[in-house]
């Protein structure tokens, strides 16, 4: 078996919690479902469904500016967005709109239009979407294809902090939630395409394409 985010091989067992099966790679570090026990699309968007994500709630504002502000500092104005798994309520293209930033909208349950997926785009953002991957390393292989030349990638994912229970973890126990990062996995996944890796702020990221 190889790693779903990196392609190495092999990856070994990590944990078995009641049927879900998690396994390691070595190379990136990231933990992964096992894709037998993938949820199904429509049990996925059923789960969205119940998440309260307003664009007008300020809670919810304050938890996405730990991503905006550091993106703020490196774009320019007139750059164009796009805002990559935004889910039904795109809080955070509000708060770059809000700053005179032109962005699309994606989500493949509530943004479905893939026209938007036919533009390339001066940076985009990826915030509490990545985890949910079924296949991350076509996914930033698509998210590379999408950049322009010099163009930024945005994310937001939460780390695993070392030491804590794995089983007991919040994030984990999230049924679509099936990957999971730590800083080494997004260094290796910025080697693999050329990309120049930051880490602000933990589960913060900021990727730049040459």
């Amino acid at each position: 078996m190889e790693c779903i985010v990196c392609h190495a091989e092999p990856v070994s067992h990590y944990a078995k919690i009641n049927a879900q099966t998690y396994w390691r790679c070595a190379e990136c570090q990231a933990i992964f479902l096992d894709q037998t026990r993938h949820p199904s699309a429509s049990a996925e968007h059923a789960h969205y469904l119940e998440h309260d994500n307003r664009i007008d709630d300020p809670a919810y504002r304050n938890f996405l500016s730990r991503l905006v502000n550091p993106l703020l500092t490196l774009l320019k104005p007139s750059e164009q967005g796009l805002d990559f798994g935004c889910g039904p309520g795109p809080a955070l293209a509000a708060m770059l709109r809000e700053h005179g930033f032109s962005m699309t909208l994606y989500d493949p349950f509530f943004y479905p239009d893939v026209s938007a997926l036919q533009a390339r785009y001066d940076f985009i953002t990826c915030t509490e979407t990545a985890e949910h991957f079924h296949d991350p390393f076509a996914e930033f292989d698509r998210l590379d294809s999408l950049l322009k030349p010099q163009g930024r990638l945005g994310v937001m994912t939460c780390f695993l902090k070392q030491g804590s229970n794995f089983e007991t973890w919040h994030y984990r126990r999230d049924p679509t939630h099936v990957v999971f990062y730590c800083e080494t996995s997004f260094e290796v996944i910025a080697a693999q395409r050329g990309w120049q890796c930051q880490i602000p702020a933990k589960d913060i990221v900021l990727l730049s394409k040459p």
